[in-house]
């Protein structure tokens, strides 16, 4: 906020402050008197919908299931159009279960409650807290300019420096959240780009060529975060609503989904570094940026951030080891990893917690007496992810108890002729087309990997053959700047713009669709064995 703070201002943390100023004389208030006027708004009728839709379910709707069913279906109405039209802000619409689903008969309060500390929020908040480590010791700069100046050619090649940025931006992006990838990334993008003319002198080739490393590291971040469970909120989602449904079978683990997640993912950034290539870097780009942007710039960079503190390398550590023991945890069938030890008691949500303690037990050597973290950077943690990932975890349970689930396959008796290769490419671009003008990729996996559980038994196919295509095409998030955060972040450095986003979206949706369509029924059925039953 701009501008000084007055004495009351600096003041009002004071416990001894009095709420009320009364030094001087009270002013009569100016404000116009209440009127009915001032309700009637749009955003007042989107805070009534919600349950206006509840009621008009639980009046006029009737199923031959239980009562819970439909009282789950009005809960699923409020809840649904308070996020769809942000009515309220999205942590407190993600902590609405909390009240409704006792209320309605559908969980008890403790039974809801655990849904919003499940085995995957500790891993979500573990993994957030070595985030803000690495951000608080600029650990993600000097790996991307390190990275960087090894791609960068001498002269420069274009296409290989975009390469270099964006794999850089993949690879950080695997093992932290996509939207703090972008936001970590995006400075050092547009911190070489900074070298480049201002735009009222660039050429063309120089303008493509800062639409392109914008754009690539954009969606570089959400494509780089499909191949770890750790990358994206969608893929807890989706593991837990798995383990919700099925809670005999195989869970899904961290060696399970990179299987097949980063080989999904590396195809997908390829076709992305192609269609940037084809679109904006074109001949002529390496004489037009050859006297502006060498590698010698680079390593002066690197240069300025001087040798590797103590902090950083034991902040790398503490993240290396957390890798390897998510990786090492449960290795195959036949070979078990040190989870045996603890009886499978310990999941990865143990080591994420277990790594991020650490970072508060370990001296940092140049402020002694203080640890590698502060608890006062927690505040930074994004709790409305991780209240937005509870919400969806007790959805699916009140889904399944509540009997709705029960009642929602019996109306999709239609789907058992349609063939697999006809409707999961259709799941997928559904999914796509909600994330991109309607919500979140988040809360559009909360939305409909209920209802695909059900599909798939309607279809009698694996429900993962339809759960991983619904998850992974809603983070087909490629050609609007609302669609999600890490768009938001691109957008906002003025190198882009829409017809930028859509130009580069639309072919790199549809290659997306295609390969995750080619690879869940072939490689997803060697990982997940999806050519088998599911318990």
């Amino acid at each position: 906020m701009a501008g000084e703070m007055s004495a009351g201002d600096r003041n009002s943390d004071d416990p001894r402050t009095p709420l009320l100023h009364v030094d001087g004389p009270v002013e009569p208030s100016s404000s116009s008197p209440f009127s009915l006027k001032s309700l009637v708004t749009l955003k007042a009728f989107y805070v009534l919908l919600g349950p206006i839709l509840c009621a008009i379910v639980c009046l006029f709707v009737k199923f031959d299931g239980p009562v819970t069913s439909r009282n789950m279906l009005a809960v699923l109405a409020w809840v649904f159009s308070w996020w769809l039209t942000e009515a309220v802000p999205m942590p407190i619409t993600s902590m609405a279960p909390l009240f409704l689903f006792p209320l309605f008969g559908i969980s008890s309060a403790d039974g809801v409650a655990h849904s919003y500390m499940d085995d995957v929020i500790t891993l979500v908040l573990g993994s957030f807290i070595l985030v803000l480590a690495v951000e608080r010791y600029n650990i993600h700069r000097r790996l991307a300019l390190n990275i960087t100046s090894r791609f960068c050619g001498e002269p420069v090649n274009p296409p290989l420096l975009l390469l270099g940025i964006c794999a850089t931006t993949f690879f950080v992006s695997m093992w932290m959240h996509n939207v703090a990838c972008a936001v970590m990334m995006m400075p050092v993008a547009t911190g070489i780009l900074q070298r480049l003319p201002i735009s009222s002198t660039r050429s063309n080739h120089i303008q493509n060529f800062c639409r392109a490393v914008i754009l690539g590291v954009t969606y570089a971040a959400p494509i780089g975060g499909m191949s770890t469970l750790t990358g994206t909120g969608v893929t807890l989602i989706l593991v837990a609503m798995y383990k919700g449904s099925y809670p005999d079978a195989d869970p899904i683990g961290y060696n399970t989904w990179f299987f097949f997640g980063f080989p999904l993912a590396v195809l997908i950034f390829i076709a992305l570094w192609a269609i940037l290539c084809l679109l904006y870097l074109r001949r002529g780009s390496s004489q037009a940026l050859a006297p502006y942007l060498d590698r010698a710039h680079l390593k002066r960079e690197l240069d300025q951030l001087g040798p590797m503190a103590f902090a950083e390398k034991m902040v790398l550590a503490v993240f290396g080891m957390m890798v390897a023991l998510w990786m090492t945890r449960s290795i195959t069938e036949d070979i078990p990893g040190w989870g045996a030890l603890f009886s499978g008691r310990a999941g990865d949500g143990t080591v994420s917690v277990l790594m991020a303690t650490l970072l508060f037990v370990i001296p940092n050597k140049k402020q002694k007496g203080e640890a590698l973290m502060d608890w006062n950077e927690c505040k930074k943690l994004p709790w409305n992810i991780i209240l937005l990932l509870g919400a969806g975890f007790a959805i699916a349970d009140g889904v399944q108890s509540s009997g709705l689930a029960d009642v929602l396959s019996g109306t999709l008796d239609f789907l058992e002729a349609v063939p697999y290769l006809a409707i999961a490419p259709a799941v997928c671009a559904i999914c796509a087309v909600i994330t991109e003008f309607i919500t979140s990729n988040d809360a559009t996996a909360t939305l409909v990997l209920p209802l695909l559980i059900q599909m798939a038994k309607t279809m009698h196919v694996h429900p993962l053959l339809l759960m991983i295509p619904g998850a992974v095409g809603s983070q087909f998030a490629f050609m609007l700047p609302t669609a999600t955060p890490s768009n938001v972040v691109g957008f906002t450095t003025g190198h882009i713009d829409i017809p930028n986003m859509v130009k580069t979206g639309i072919p790199l949706k549809i290659v997306g669709t295609v390969i995750l369509s080619i690879l869940m029924p072939t490689l997803g059925a060697f990982v997940f064995g999806t050519n088998r039953g599911v318990r």
